[in-house]
């Protein structure tokens, strides 16, 4: 079993920045991608980025290209988000998840099995 514990969420202004972090720890050998998903109130949860452990792959949203960066730390078994230029609509739970069911990576929350309970980030204008 895997678990995740996600931290560096807060309060920030437009146009600043984040980063989050999230530590994994127990069977980390079975995962195989990592992604950030987030959720406003009263929304669905949505995709955000995702990574494969090896770092050599990576897949985001359209709405956070160019701003939004993942990176993993294998030897720290520690997934990040560098979020910059950040805005009011970017404010959400986000959720860091592994996915041990194969090297793909996919923006559906379905295909991932283990996650974080989240950390809020609060964009004010």
């Amino acid at each position: 079993q895997v678990q995740l514990v996600e931290s560096g969420g807060g309060p920030v202004q437009a146009g600043g920045s984040l980063r989050l972090s999230c530590a994994a720890s127990g069977r980390t050998f079975s995962i195989y991608t990592m992604a950030w998903f987030r959720q406003a109130p009263g929304k669905e949860r949505e995709f955000v980025a995702a990574i494969r452990r090896s770092g050599s792959s990576t897949y985001y949203r359209d709405s956070v290209k160019g701003r939004f960066t993942i990176s993993n730390d294998v030897a720290k078994n520690t997934v990040y988000l560098e979020m910059n230029s950040l805005k009011p609509e970017d404010t959400a739970v986000y959720y860091c998840a592994g996915n041990s069911r194969g090297y793909f990576l996919s923006q559906s929350r379905f295909e991932y099995d283990t996650w974080g309970q989240g950390t809020q980030v609060t964009v004010s204008s």
